[in-house]
């Protein structure tokens, strides 16, 4: 980031700095949307399961996402004035290592909260209406508790907090992070099926792994990988055996599994 950029950012107003949160969060929305539908379209034939029709509540719920991870940002914002978070603006290996450094990280931490979020008291007043939606389209990375969107970014600005990354590496990882989500709740399954017999691909996050995630809810917890879902033993033991299969696995095949 140049030192114009820096002043940019320091300099701005309030209500101009809400209004280019807002702006920005609109376009990753749109971006997630578009890209993610037409994915779908190209591999309509390897769907993973019937996503009900569109509601008002589905399109409510996620534009108010929307404004709370623009809330976020704006969040990031004062505190980097503030000086509690800080960036570097190197560009080189560093910077580039800061990517993974921010997945790691930020996969088990995300992981850690989405297991919180699935203890039985916290649930319904959580992470059940993310679950509403047992078939997966892209808007539905998006459809989550109030309360939760602001738990996962409050989450991301405590970790750049305490881990001073570079800009580059900061920026790499949120767009990874919306192209992992959508990935997620895509629907279908774009990756071919010999992907799980892949040494390293096989421990990435994809559709089929999520998608089963909201079918059976005590398995498949991780974000952008599967390592602490192996590590703690919360893999969907179909995971191998159903990955990229047209329905993945039906409600009645997770609730077996899950006995």
């Amino acid at each position: 980031m140049s030192e114009a950029a820096l002043i940019w950012l320091r300099e701005l107003s309030w209500r101009e700095a809400a209004a280019f949160s807002f702006v920005e969060n609109v376009v990753v929305f749109a971006l997630a949307l578009v890209a993610g539908h037409v994915i779908v379209a190209r591999f309509r034939h390897r769907e993973l399961g019937k996503a009900p029709p569109l509601t008002r509540t589905e399109v409510v719920v996620a534009l108010s996402s929307v404004v709370i991870n623009s809330g976020v940002t704006l969040a990031g914002l004062a505190l980097w004035r503030i000086g509690i978070v800080q960036f570097r603006t190197d560009v080189g290996v560093h910077a580039w290592l800061d990517v993974i450094v921010l997945i790691l990280v930020m996969d088990f931490a995300m992981y850690a909260l989405h297991r919180i979020a699935h203890v039985r008291w916290i649930f319904p007043h959580l992470h059940a209406l993310h679950h509403c939606y047992e078939h997966v389209r892209p808007l539905t990375l998006f459809v989550l508790n109030p309360a939760e969107a602001i738990s996962f970014g409050a989450l991301w600005l405590v970790v750049i907090s305490f881990y001073s990354a570079s800009w580059l590496g900061m920026s790499v990882y949120l767009a990874l992070n919306v192209a992992f989500g959508t990935l997620g709740h895509l629907g279908v399954e774009p990756l071919p099926s010999r992907w799980v017999n892949w040494p390293i691909a096989r421990h990435i996050g994809t559709t089929t792994f999520h998608a089963q995630h909201h079918l059976s809810r005590d398995t498949n917890f991780g974000f952008y990988t599967l390592i602490w879902d192996r590590l703690f033993d919360t893999l969907e033991p179909g995971y191998d055996a159903h990955f990229g299969r047209t329905g993945a696995i039906t409600p009645t095949e997770a609730r077996e599994t899950e006995r």
